[in-house]
């Protein structure tokens, strides 16, 4: 099983990813996390990021793509992966979809978290990482979400592998309604 988390900054990615890959045996991947481990190791990809990161703007693809690659190949290797956070363009569904549709490692579905926008919000001044998440970066990384990420449901579900959930919900609620969307998409073998 191949799939994509699909949410604005503070929509629960990352929580709900953790639990469906506990619960289906997936890996979790997050390429924030594994951005986050490059800025803080200083690695060349970490120094390369850190500016983009800042600004809370979107990392250039090349670089995701690349620093994705390993991990990718490894999780689908061993039964499968959650992916969170990449592709958040269509471009780079498209990009990243030539390179894993050769090799066979491509989303098989993608599961858009919908949370209201004052929710976002709220989430995100909450979670107060410092300037990471101060009013003008939580406007700003909101904005480039709607401006970049948004259009990827239409590409999904142009290609019938869109789910939504309502990610505004309690925290098990929403993992709940992941599992059935995930589950009857098995059945229909959609994904495997």
């Amino acid at each position: 099983m191949r799939v994509l988390l699909i949410g604005a900054p503070g929509a629960g990615k990352g929580t709900q990813a953790a639990r469906i890959a506990r619960h289906f045996g997936l890996t979790h991947i997050s390429s924030g996390d594994l951005l986050r481990r490059h800025v803080d190791e200083g690695t060349t990809i970490g120094r390369q990021v850190a500016e983009y990161i800042d600004r809370g703007d979107l990392v250039p693809d090349a670089i995701i793509m690349d620093m994705l690659y390993k991990p990718v190949m490894a999780a689908s290797a061993s039964g499968g992966y959650i992916l969170d956070g990449f592709p958040r363009t269509v471009e780079q569904a498209e990009a990243a979809y030539a390179v894993a549709g050769e090799l066979g490692v491509q989303v098989q579905l993608a599961v858009h978290i919908e949370v209201p926008a004052d929710e976002l919000t709220r989430r995100l001044k909450a979670r107060g990482r410092g300037e990471d998440d101060s009013e003008s970066v939580i406007t700003h990384r909101l904005k480039v979400y709607e401006d970049k990420t948004m259009p990827l449901l239409a590409y999904y579900a142009e290609r019938e592998k869109l789910v939504t959930v309502n990610g505004g919900r309690p925290v098990d609620e929403v993992t709940w309604s992941i599992v059935v969307q995930l589950q009857r998409a098995r059945r229909k073998h959609l994904v495997d």
